[in-house]
Formats: C-alpha cells, structure tokens, sequence
C-alpha cells in the first residue's frame, strides 16, 4: 500500500471514528431519513466541498473516488451534490463555486438536506508569508478569518447636504487618514453558535479534535513535486499551525498582503475557508480546512500547472 493511500485511510479513518462517539451530541435528529427528490439518504457521510473545476479533477484524477451505483447524485439549488465512497467512506462532495456566499450556501444545504457529520475542505490559497508557505505546499491552519469586511467611521458635516457623503480628504494615507481600514479596530462576525448566546468573533477556530487527528496523521504525508513536465525545486511540505485570511477578492497587492500578514498573522489568503468555518461553527458541526499553496500574493500568478499540483496537494491532505 501506498504512503498516500495509508494517509487517506489515517485520516478518513479517524475522523469517521470521532464523529460517530459525537454524533449523539451533533446531530439534531439522528434517526432521520432524509428524503429527496430522487434518492434517500439515511447514513452518515463526510462533507467534502470545495470551489473550482480543477479541485474536481484533482478528486476524480486520484482514482480513490467511487460513485455511488444507485444515487450517484441530487441537484438541489442549482448546485449537484455527489454520493460516493472514498477509500470505502462514504462522502458527499460539492463544487461550490467561489466567494464566500456560494460556499456558505453550499456548506448550509449539506447540513439541512443531508446526514453529514462535518466537512472537510480543501482548495487554493495564496501565500502572504513565502518563508513559510511556498507554492505547491499545504497549509493546515488552526483558525480563519474574514478579513474583508471593514468598518468605516460616519463623517457628519454641518451642511445638511453632505450629509451621507465621503469626505475624501479624509481618508488620505498616511495623513488625515480618519477611517478604520488599517487599524485594528475591525469589524468582528456574529457567530450564532446552538445552544449559546449570539457573540463578536474575529478568528474562527478549526475544530480541534479534527485539527489534532490531521496534525498526526499527516506529518509524514509525501506531497506531489511535479505534475506533466514541471516539477517544484524542492519538496513541498505539510505546514501546520497558520491562521488564514478570507475574502471577496482574489488577493494580488504586495502591500496589502503585508498589511494583513502583519497586522493580522495571517500566512495565506483565499475566499472560501472562513464561511466554511462560520457555517459549521453556526451549525455545531466539526470541520478542517486543506489549503493549497498556488501563488505568492504580489508575485507572479500562478498558471494551470501549479494551480492543479496545489489542488491535488490539497486534497491529498483533506482525504
């Protein structure tokens, strides 16, 4: 047997072991079967969701994926969602689509429509910091955070027909800068979390127990270092312990890179992880996140060669 196939099983392995000692405890109605329009799903599966085509292939290139013989699929709300076995697990995975909304959505309906114990997500990032996360390397961190969404101050003005209005000048940098872009005075989330009161977050932590099993299990994971005809000057790695930035863009200026790795310690940048993150902590629903290395943000973009030896990486570790 392969490394990687013994990884995968490690890591299938055991977070289908520690979901089914909670699920008692997660799951709101665990004898549920749930009907849909074409098929019944009356057991527990892994989630799998991720956002592009190319992190399709990737799953579909690995050979590990078999579909399910009677329901191989169901559409519901303009996404497919795909039943099948890994390594004889069963899952269920869905192509999002990008931005924060798509993958929230996607990630809600998993867990209205169907017996899903947690998620497993896995896709492309860009690296903030290159001395610790280089192309083609998995980053595995430990929390999340939107770090697109700011609040900026309210300028009231004498004359009544401003009112409303930006005052430019106002928002000159370095001087007069009198808005919240750039301070740490941000904007937090509201995490309705079941059975707790709603409450003001800015990271949004991995589930643990999920983290500490990928941190074992993958220490020792052989990543691929070529894909076709390129090959990466150097083996890529497992990098464990980061925190992750999310947002509505894909992210390409150095300078506001910097600014969020240094005011924030993020290592990479995406657009996906944390609604991940926020729909499952909102849902009491364990997860962990995979994130390909495809670029370094300010550098040059990353081309479809790199972008699918990341995804495959990725999802090497996610499965």
């Amino acid at each position: 047997m392969s490394s990687t196939n013994l990884a995968v099983q490690l890591v299938l392995g055991l977070l289908l072991v520690m979901a089914q000692q909670s699920m008692q405890k997660n799951l709101k109605n665990p004898i549920a079967e749930i009907q849909t329009s074409n098929c019944k799903i009356a057991f527990l599966r892994l989630g799998l969701v991720f956002t592009s085509d190319v992190n399709e292939k990737a799953l579909r290139d690995s050979g590990l994926y078999e579909p399910d013989s009677e329901n191989p699929y169901v559409d519901i709300a303009g996404r497919r969602f795909h039943m099948g076995s890994l390594n004889n697990t069963p899952i269920i995975y869905v192509k999002s689509g990008s931005s924060s909304v798509n993958v929230a959505a996607a990630v809600q309906i998993l867990f209205d429509r169907f017996r899903v114990y947690g998620i497993s997500f896995f896709g492309n990032a860009g690296s903030l910091d290159e001395e610790t996360l280089a192309p083609g390397d998995v980053s595995v961190p430990e929390a999340v955070a939107f770090t697109g969404i700011w609040e900026w101050k309210k300028f009231p003005s004498e004359d009544k027909l401003e009112d409303g209005k930006l005052v430019f000048r106002e928002f000159n940098y370095p001087h007069n800068g009198e808005n919240l872009l750039g301070s740490v005075e941000f904007r937090k989330v509201k995490l309705f979390s079941q059975g707790e009161p709603p409450k003001d977050v800015f990271f949004l932590p991995i589930s643990e127990r999920w983290y500490s099993a990928a941190t074992e299990a993958l220490k020792d994971l052989e990543l691929r270092q070529c894909y076709i005809d390129v090959c990466l000057p150097y083996k890529p790695k497992v990098a464990f312990g980061s925190r992750g930035s999310t947002s509505d863009m894909y992210l390409k200026n150095k300078a506001y890179g910097d600014f969020l790795r240094d005011t924030f310690k993020v290592s990479s940048a995406d657009t996906s992880s944390a609604s991940v993150a926020l729909t499952s902590l909102s849902n009491g629903k364990l997860f962990v996140v995979f994130q390909g290395v495809s670029n370094v943000v300010g550098g040059t973009s990353s081309d479809s060669t790199l972008s699918y030896l990341a995804s495959y990486n990725a999802f090497l570790a996610a499965t």
